[in-house]
């Protein structure tokens, strides 16, 4: 009702999903990238994971729009199923024919499993979307997992995204589903706006709706609407659309800071104490109301009791889980204490003295490079670090959002050992995914002439040294020196990555040299005290010019 008031053509901030709103932050154009790296990247599982309202489906619906030609795309939204029942979901979204009286896992697996090849022979690719994938049983997710078996040489056959709430990634760090989550190709944990981005956003719907008369929303109001919705889309929608009811039925020409505040304790009450007046909240009035439900509306607003101040800072409940023990050294800091910035490069001179460096202060990766380590960057998540096996720098958040830096040193079963604050401490897998997006820094040693990417066709030290490693994994003969990188040595290299659950693209990459150190060589630290998955005879160390 209150569209008219401010000169617009329909409601702003509703949360109906109308494809003329969308609005692409930075956060969702990257979460959208990865979606789209992930289909042609050669199969296996992406996922996407972020808080309710965050934007997951708006950056899904992006990609069903770019989805390339050739691939056929099945979209399961409610996977509270059984085994037997999501089988049948997958046919029926593939329009897969089954044959009369198959009614068994065996069958659906056979019938999709035919679908797989002859859609692979037509040139076509399969991907599956999964959406609210946080409610997937156990004994799904190990069926998805058995799905992506069936590949050719030169990729998996079925592609699956998942999208779903961030305790998707901490289902997917527990031990039984370690399997899975190291055939996750690409991830992204879709964080909040920026106070910058909500301003923006605000804007952006406003103009859609037909505003061209005074923004509702003066610039000074941005910063506390985004520290009242947190940056969540959904949550800015709810609150910006109660508190244009409310200017309204105060017939205040825009929005103010007490207005805000009474309709954030309306939207976000069930997240902290119980609002005054709860029971008189403002009611959600349609376009073309009769002049009683308005007068109810003016009533509800005007009896609400005000508050006698405004408090600076919002009194609204974290829609997160309590803080981990990660968080609880910053947890225990008086509200009073302003809070302190994680200093990345010190925690980055604790990860190099495991390699028996120590760095001066300054640019870690810089001093790190002089003395032989090599920072790599990656968002693989806790199933990568398993992989590489080596300790590593966290950037975590703690209960209210703000980020800490955690030392990495051991992986157990269902526990890792963090140093945080100097303190070590022993965390739940599960809890630290939920407090990760997924990205990691950790040193790797190379000599100066080990190139980052090894093309196809290069020679050199680096190509003689990844030949050897490659012959002793596959036990031939040794090779002789400067060979090229060709179609042979890159077949090996490929079998290599997927045996060791890498991307299997075929380039000598960092973590493709890791894993093939490793596999010689126990001198260099690790998260686990287990020997080498597969044992390699030692090889000698490369040197340049060699």
């Amino acid at each position: 009702m209150y569209t008219h008031y401010f000169q617009l053509k329909q409601s702003p901030f509703s949360i109906a999903p109308d494809p003329r709103y969308l609005f692409m932050s930075e956060r969702h154009r990257e979460a959208l990238a990865h979606l789209l790296y992930g289909v042609g990247s050669g199969g296996g599982f992406v996922l996407l994971t972020g808080e309710i309202g965050a934007g997951k489906t708006t950056v899904c619906r992006c990609f069903m729009e770019q989805i390339p030609e050739n691939c056929q795309l099945a979209y399961i939204f409610n996977p509270k199923l059984s085994v037997e029942e999501l089988l049948l979901s997958i046919c029926e979204e593939f329009r897969i024919a089954l044959a009369p009286g198959v009614a068994s896992v065996k069958g659906y697996v056979d019938a999709i499993n035919a679908h797989l090849l002859a859609s692979h022979a037509q040139g076509k690719n399969n991907v599956l979307i999964i959406d609210e994938a946080q409610n997937l049983s156990a004994a799904v997710l190990e069926q998805l997992r058995l799905l992506t078996n069936l590949e050719t040489s030169e990729r998996k056959l079925l592609q699956i995204i998942l999208i779903g709430q961030p305790e998707l990634r901490a289902m997917l760090a527990r031990p039984e589903l370690e399997q899975l989550a190291q055939r996750v190709i690409a991830r992204y944990h879709l964080g909040s706006l920026t106070a910058d981005e909500t301003a923006s956003y605000i804007r952006h719907r406003l103009a859609v709706a037909g505003s061209t008369a005074q923004t509702p929303f003066a610039p000074r109001l941005m910063a506390s609407i985004h520290a009242l919705s947190k940056g969540v889309p959904r949550r800015i929608n709810l609150l910006c659309d109660r508190a244009l009811l409310g200017a309204y039925v105060e017939n205040q020409p825009q929005v103010t800071r007490q207005i805000l505040r009474r309709a954030a304790e309306e939207v976000f009450a069930e997240e902290g104490k119980p609002a005054a007046g709860r029971g008189l909240r403002w009611p959600h009035v349609a376009g073309g109301v009769l002049a009683g439900a308005l007068v109810t509306a003016a009533l509800a607003w005007h009896f609400m009791p005000r508050p006698s101040a405004v408090p600076a800072a919002p009194a609204v409940a974290a829609s997160v889980p309590a803080a981990s023990a990660v968080a609880a050294a910053a947890a225990s800091t008086p509200a009073s204490a302003p809070a302190s910035v994680p200093d990345r490069n010190a925690v980055l001179r604790q990860l190099a003295s495991l390699w028996g460096e120590q760095l001066p202060a300054g640019d870690a990766c810089q001093a790190g490079a002089r003395a032989g380590l090599r920072c790599l960057h990656s968002r693989g998540g806790i199933a990568e670090l398993r992989v590489l096996d080596r300790p590593a720098l966290l950037a975590l958040r703690d209960g209210e959002g703000m980020e800490q830096l955690a030392l990495l040193t051991r992986l157990q079963d269902e526990n890792a050992t963090v140093l945080l604050d100097g303190k070590q401490q022993s965390v739940p897998l599960a809890q630290l995914a939920q407090r990760s997006d997924g990205s990691f820094t950790t040193f790797w040693r190379a000599p100066r002439s080990w190139r980052d990417e090894v093309p196809l066709g290069a020679r050199g030290a680096d190509v003689d040294w990844l030949a050897q490693r490659l012959a002793q994994q596959q036990g031939l003969p040794a090779p002789v020196p400067n060979l090229p990188l060709d179609a042979e040595m890159q077949s090996l290299l490929r079998a290599f990555q997927q045996r060791q659950n890498l991307r299997a693209d075929g380039l000598a990459g960092p973590k493709t040299f890791i894993r093939l150190r490793q596999l010689g060589d126990n001198s260099e630290p690790r998260l686990s005290s287990a020997a080498p998955a597969v044992a390699a005879p030692a090889a000698t160390a490369m040197v340049a010019g060699k």
